[in-house]
């Protein structure tokens, strides 16, 4: 590890927290309510990256990306859509070898 590990950590922290999550999307000024909303965001993102962190459990270097948390939910939204307004059966599809394929679609890590 050297002296600049810590740093980057912190700083795509926020980084994430800013575009992801909402952390400097607030117009409140109240400190109650901005500290709400702080940990609110903080919360989302560390959520996110427990379950990145358990679905790649043996994998060394640990790679995360907010980016592509956020691609894998549209892309589970936009099949489910699909998949309801075209009357189609989501067992039949869920089940398909590719099916894991288009819900990675567009996605920067693994």
């Amino acid at each position: 590890m050297n002296n600049d590990e810590p740093a980057s950590t912190n700083r795509d922290t926020f980084g994430d927290a800013k575009h992801f999550t909402g952390l400097s999307d607030c117009q409140a000024r109240d400190v109650k309510k901005l500290n709400f909303h702080f940990n609110a965001s903080f919360t989302a993102l560390n959520i996110a990256k427990l379950n990145a962190h358990q679905q790649q459990s043996g994998q060394k270097p640990f790679v995360f990306s907010m980016a592509s948390v956020k691609r894998r939910a549209l892309n589970d939204h936009l099949l489910d859509t699909f998949i309801s307004t075209l009357g189609l059966s989501p067992t039949v599809i869920k089940s398909h070898p590719n099916y894991q394929n288009l819900g990675a679609y567009g996605v920067i890590a693994a």
